[in-house]
């Protein structure tokens, strides 16, 4: 009975180690993505992992959940990468994970995004070929959004105006909420948080088909505005101490960079040296998504076209060797 119990024990211990091979600290057969919810790093992360896979050989997979969330996963290694990570939203959760060591950012993705209130251009210049007369000519600022509430009226309350807000899981929601009340603009209008960012774009897209005025939030680089010709309202130029106190500035330039979790240096050395050669642009990026929108195709298809026509960009990330395996597997 004792050498029984010995041999299952031994083939329990065999079971575990087995089990235990596939990530430690040294080790990682499947390196993970963070999905927070929007287009741009499902893109990147459809290029990465196509690299990742056909150039050295890993299996990827992708984890998806508020940024809360796969931030905090990312931190305890529930993740190993994050290919955008929008610094300064989350600067203060960012900053600690980089204190920490819990996480590290080995590129910046892009730096030349940016982040408002926008309109459609036509509410300010017009459309001739639409038929459309500007209605708010001297609307340039987010302040002169005062001037306008019976322009952007809130269609549930006739009394307001109405601006649409970031997802309500997002923190530039609470910032857009406290910048609107720094200005003085919640007297005049309604602040909606929409569920999503499917719920912003299904929003403006039936604005602008029927070219009737739109005022929200939103970012680039997006399809939204490599599509849609929109106007980035103009802010008090960003000052990091009246931002802090009130929002009552531009967004403040935001980096945005691929982090990785602590462990995967060691794990997986040369894709993280690839990834330290990750680098993009907002028109790069852009160009991704407009084809995506054009083509009703997904991220992974995007990311292939992407690569095809970029292909000057990303070899320079990775051995020739590898650009070698990539390439072959697009064809």
């Amino acid at each position: 009975m004792k050498k029984i119990m010995l041999f299952f024990s031994l083939c329990m211990l065999l079971v575990l180690a087995a089990c235990g091979s596939e990530t430690s600290k040294d080790n990682i057969e499947v390196i993970k993505f963070a999905d927070a919810g929007w287009d741009s790093i499902r893109l990147h992360n459809s290029i990465a992992q196509t690299i990742v896979e056909e150039g050295y050989g890993y299996e990827t997979e992708v984890t998806s959940g508020t940024t809360a969330a796969t931030m905090q996963s990312l931190e305890k290694g529930d993740i190993n990468v994050y290919m955008e990570v929008w610094t300064d939203n989350i600067k203060d959760v960012y900053e600690k994970a980089i204190e920490s060591g819990d996480i590290i950012k080995v590129a910046t993705n892009f730096a030349d995004n940016a982040q408002g209130l926008y309109v459609p251009t036509y509410v300010i210049e017009g459309d001739a070929e639409r038929g459309i007369e500007p209605i708010a000519p001297d609307l340039k600022t987010v302040q002169d959004l005062e001037k306008y509430p019976e322009i952007f009226q809130d269609p549930e309350d006739s009394s307001k105006g109405r601006v649409v807000g970031a997802p309500s899981s997002w923190v530039v929601s609470e910032y857009l909420g406290t910048k609107l009340e720094t200005y003085g603009l919640d007297e005049q209008y309604n602040y909606l948080a929409p569920g999503s960012d499917s719920a912003i774009v299904a929003d403006l897209a039936g604005a602008y088909k029927k070219g009737e005025p739109w005022v929200g939030y939103y970012w680039s680089p997006t399809w939204v505005t490599a599509s849609y010709d929109l106007t980035l309202l103009e802010d008090a130029p960003y000052d990091e101490a009246t931002w802090n106190d009130s929002k009552g500035t531009e967004f403040p330039p935001n980096d945005v960079v691929v982090a990785v979790h602590k462990d995967l240096p060691t794990q997986a050395k040369e894709v993280v040296d690839f990834l330290s050669n990750y680098e993009t642009s907002n028109d790069l990026t852009e160009s991704a998504l407009d084809y995506m929108q054009e083509n009703d195709v997904e991220a992974d298809e995007a990311a292939i076209w992407w690569m095809k026509e970029y292909e000057d960009i990303w070899t320079a990330w990775v051995s020739e060797e590898v650009a070698e395996k990539v390439k072959a597997s697009l064809k």
